[in-house]
């Protein structure tokens, strides 16, 4: 179709923008960063065997310890301390844009794509007005958290391996400090909202955090290597990695951010979820969600799946938003329910 045509050529122009900020650089296993205590390992087999570990290791995403404090709320933006303390100050503080509609009923947090530059009052408002609160987080090293004299959020992604591991796994940790502060405040049924990188951050949290209770995957697969490897947006992280590690590697030294490997938590009576994709995306390849979803299936889950005919980046536009935003609402209005709402396989 000439509609279509022209779709996939907004989405490549979309594509392109901020591409000259985005250059090769070195590769680097900085296994240090994402195993504490591992500074001297430097062997890319070590490094790999240190990931493996952490998948079936439950502290490596386990929830924050304490009390909630270290918490102020102000006009409606909440900051607190991050639960990893980086090299990049800024980075060290977690915000979040509370909307607050009025109820301590529902709850929907929400992580932006990579390199968002601002967040989204239209949905924030959107469900507020529909008695959901909205708190939307900084994932690390974005927005108020973004490193000083970047052009993007590279730090939150790229051919640093350990960097990479440390910067999900802050994300998950700090999303869950959150989410207990949230529990405190009286909140009781508890969303997660992923899109794109932040649907990892939002998967990874759903399948270790009990107290969400629903979690929506918009533009998201399993392996976040193979997204990066196949991936339009990340081919310079592609280009710094491909001379010295292999995809096999690549998988296995970022095996604790593969959703592929928690799908049996994912899967779990008392956790609902939706998976929403584009069949014409070129940043997360559809057949990548596709296997992500069966692999869903494969271990029980059944989740509510959407698909839209439509690129990456113009699911942000109607009348793909208008689709993706409404079936969003009648997921987080059904009541609770096990992990059996869903109604599609792919």
């Amino acid at each position: 179709m000439v509609f279509h045509r022209w779709l996939d050529r907004w989405d490549e122009r979309r594509a392109q923008r901020g591409e000259e900020a985005k250059k090769a650089t070195n590769f680097i296993l900085d296994a240090g960063r994402a195993f504490p205590g591992a500074e001297e390992t430097n062997a890319l087999e070590q490094f790999c065997v240190l990931a493996e570990h952490a998948v079936s290791d439950p502290g490596f995403y386990d929830k924050p310890a304490g009390n909630p404090q270290g918490f102020e709320l102000n006009n409606g933006w909440l900051r607190f301390p991050s639960e990893i303390i980086t090299d990049v100050e800024e980075n060290n503080t977690v915000w979040a844009r509370i909307t607050e509609s009025g109820s301590r009923d529902r709850v929907l947090v929400i992580f932006h794509h990579w390199n968002a530059s601002v967040r989204n009052r239209q949905i924030a408002g959107f469900f507020s007005r529909r008695g959901i609160t909205v708190a939307e987080i900084a994932m690390p090293y974005h927005f108020e958290r973004s490193r000083p004299g970047a052009l993007y959020a590279d730090y939150m992604l790229s051919s640093n391996l350990g960097r990479t591991v440390q910067s999900l796994r802050q994300a998950v940790l700090d999303g869950r400090k959150l989410i207990r502060w949230l529990k405190s405040e009286g909140y009781d049924e508890i969303s997660v909202l992923g899109m794109s990188l932040g649907s990892w951050v939002a998967g990874l949290i759903a399948a270790h955090e009990p107290a969400v209770s629903k979690a929506s995957l918009f533009l998201t697969a399993g392996s976040l290597a193979d997204m990066v490897w196949t991936g339009r947006a990340t081919r310079s992280i592609r280009d710094s990695l491909e001379p010295a590690i292999t995809l096999t590697d690549l998988r296995r030294a970022w095996a604790p951010l593969n959703l592929d490997n928690f799908v049996h938590d994912l899967a779990r009576p008392n956790l609902a979820l939706q998976a929403v994709f584009a069949t014409r995306d070129k940043v997360v390849l559809p057949e990548l969600t596709k296997h992500f979803i069966e692999n869903l299936h494969q271990a029980g889950a059944v989740p509510e799946v959407l698909k839209l005919n439509c690129g990456h980046y113009s699911l942000g536009a109607p009348p793909y938003i208008l689709l993706a935003g409404w079936s969003l609402w009648h997921f987080l209005s059904r009541s609770k329910a096990p992990n059996a709402i869903g109604q599609s396989r792919i």
